[in-house]
């Protein structure tokens, strides 16, 4: 006899599958997103693989650079043969830097090349004037994936540590490094990132968006990193100096003496030497590639890189992924779907405005502006109308070996982020491509976005039933509606930009609400990792939310069925991973495990009780007092 629904529903419906499911060699995971993932991943080898060798090639100029790239890239005999002679010259320059003054002032001309510099800034759209972009002073990041890893006792920060040091000491001599040579590189680096986990933010401290809008006057910022000759580099990549800049990594900007100075300069020039050494393994030989992704494999749990086919496949995708995301769209993505998912969405907005207008617990004023949000929302359904201009320049030169076009292509984007600077945010670009299974909500567009890719079976169907396609896909799309009241997208307005629209006592009211989010998550185990309800809790408030939302829209069909609308639900989740990538997610990962997110969410829903029966002794019990709705 198999697991009762009403005992562990995630376990029930999936459990077949679990038991025959097998994870591929090269991959940490395989289940609902993942399956269809590994389909898309079929056919686009399938068809770039024709495109290679001549036969039905696309006349369209953008997929024809990107075959060239992708040619390139499939080189393997001109690979191996060049090995790691490519980022040997940038090596020496590194090596070349007599003092952090000497290296301050090259800065620049390393930042226009797209080369390592340790300088964290950035442009991004403004969090109190969402329509501009401007200046962000970002942390460097740490070797392990969080601070936590760092902390006395923690179960696997020693032993990863040792496992990435163990990985460099294996892929370093394929640069020419001596023993001596690693030893003394790897100590360094290793104080260094003890350094950087010391003062930059955790996940957790990450994932809370408000607090993390910290504007600086660019006096004041200057004077923090006195050492760094901040207002030439700025001043040369935006042709002046800023008014001002936001600064949500404080901990370490105001740490500054301890990276950028003369006595931290062995230590950073050994970390900028080991991060060249590691950052272009995937454009080298194949046995660099491969002890190149050590680490991550290990982070992941992955047994296998990936064979050559896939990795050239995936190197060229990267810079023309939204143009394969068309060509895929249009050839797979049905007019008819578009229509119906469209609906879909107008359907769920209009569910969204009833619930909205029956939370009591919320006053009048709160509400209207709920819905003055809501009616903001831009939808942008299966692909976007054109391509962004920047891809006509994606121009593989005559002659050019694969690290020269990968060069050319990375100094194209650091001028293009650059020169965005002051200017208005492009509202139309989408940050995903059409075949990434996947979706969306943008807080600073207040738009949500549903690739092409995601919308196919078991999310959704033209052949599946409408209650199948509520508890599936609609339940998706109610989630990203959500996220513009979780516990981020709450604090943003219709027009993306910070702002408080909410009364003191209604935020108190939904902070007490979310608060018991945080404590039906936190704890719970993964793999031997514990879940961390304040980590996960906009992602759990999100589900919630659309969980709710997308079941009030399946009950105004004729023929609903709340069991397939429930079983839907934990069909979409199914997931078998490995143990490693599991407990890596509890620590970084804003999305609670699946199982999780499947079992806590129904167990809130008064109608998941009387449709499966479920009573006090049952293991998906909850008391009703410890149930909550938000949205």
């Amino acid at each position: 006899m198999g697991t009762r629904r009403q005992d562990d529903f995630y376990e029930a419906i999936n459990e077949e599958w679990i038991a025959q499911a097998v994870i591929p060699n090269d991959k940490s995971r395989t289940g609902g997103f993942i399956d269809l993932a590994d389909e898309i991943e079929e056919l686009m080898l399938a068809t770039t693989d024709k495109w290679l060798a001549g036969d039905d090639v696309p006349d369209d100029q953008v997929l024809q650079n990107f075959i060239k790239y992708h040619r390139l890239a499939a080189d393997w005999q001109t690979r191996n043969q060049l090995g790691t002679d490519p980022v040997r010259p940038i090596i020496e320059r590194y090596q070349q830097f007599k003092s952090f003054a000497d290296f301050a002032q090259n800065i620049v001309s390393l930042e226009k090349e797209g080369l390592s510099n340790a300088l964290p800034l950035g442009i991004a759209p403004d969090f109190k004037d969402a329509q501009t972009y401007v200046l962000w002073a970002d942390a460097l990041g740490t070797i392990l994936p969080d601070t936590t890893y760092y902390e006395p006792g923690h179960p696997q920060g020693a032993d990863l540590l040792k496992q990435w040091r163990e990985s460099q000491e294996q892929l370093l001599p394929k640069f020419g490094f001596s023993s001596d040579e690693i030893k003394d590189l790897l100590d360094k680096a290793i104080v260094f990132d003890a350094r950087v986990a010391k003062v930059v933010l955790s996940q957790e401290e990450s994932s809370e968006y408000v607090k993390l809008y910290k504007p600086y006057k660019w006096a004041d910022f200057t004077a923090l990193a006195p050492a760094l000759p901040l207002d030439d580099i700025v001043t040369a990549m935006i042709g002046e100096k800023p008014d001002m800049v936001v600064v949500p990594e404080e901990r370490f900007w105001h740490a500054a003496d301890q990276f950028f100075s003369e006595e931290a300069w062995p230590l950073l020039q050994a970390t900028l030497i080991v991060g060249i050494a590691n950052g272009y393994t995937g454009y080298l030989s194949d046995e660099v590639r491969i002890l190149g992704g050590a680490y991550s494999r290990a982070l992941s749990g992955t047994p296998e890189a990936k064979n050559r086919q896939k990795s050239a496949y995936y190197l060229a995708e990267g810079p023309f992924n939204q143009a394969l995301g068309l060509w895929y769209a249009h050839k797979k993505f049905s007019a008819a779907a578009k229509a119906d998912v469209e609906d879909k969405v107008a359907t769920m907005i209009d569910v969204y405005k009833e619930r909205l207008q029956q939370a009591t617990w919320l006053q009048q004023a709160t509400r209207d502006q709920a819905v003055v949000k809501l009616n903001a929302i831009k939808p942008h359904i299966g692909y976007p109308e054109k391509l962004p201009d920047y891809y006509q320049d994606k121009i593989v030169d005559d002659g050019a070996t694969l690290f020269e076009a990968m060069q050319k292509f990375t100094q194209q984007s650091v001028a293009r982020t650059w020169a965005k600077w002051h200017q208005p945010v492009d509202r139309d670009e989408w940050h995903m491509p059409a075949h990434m299974v996947n979706a969306y909500y943008d807080p600073q567009q207040n738009q949500i976005v549903f690739p092409a890719a995601i919308l196919q079976a078991p999310f959704y169907s033209l052949e599946q039933s409408a209650s199948a396609n509520y508890g599936g896909i609609g339940a998706v799309i109610a989630h990203e509606i959500s996220h513009a009241f979780d516990t981020n997208g709450a604090s943003f307005d219709e027009h993306g930009s910070l702002n408080n629209w909410w009364t003191d006592e209604d935020y108190a009211a939904f902070k007490e609400r979310t608060q018991k989010i945080i404590a039906q998550f936190d704890g719970l185990d993964s793999y031997g990792a514990k879940v961390n309800g304040k980590l996960t809790v906009s992602e759990n408030v999100a589900d919630l939310g659309g969980f709710a939302a997308a079941l009030a829209a399946a009950k105004r069909e004729a023929d609903f069925s709340a069991k397939e609308f429930f079983e839907s639900w934990a069909t979409i989740w199914r997931m078998k991973a490995r143990p490693e990538l599991m407990k890596f997610f509890a620590a970084v990962d804003v999305h609670a495990p699946n199982k999780a997110r499947t079992n806590v969410i129904v167990s809130n829903f008064d109608d998941f009780y009387g449709t499966f029966d479920v009573k006090p002794d049952d293991g998906m019990y909850r008391e009703p007092s410890n149930r909550t709705m938000i949205w």
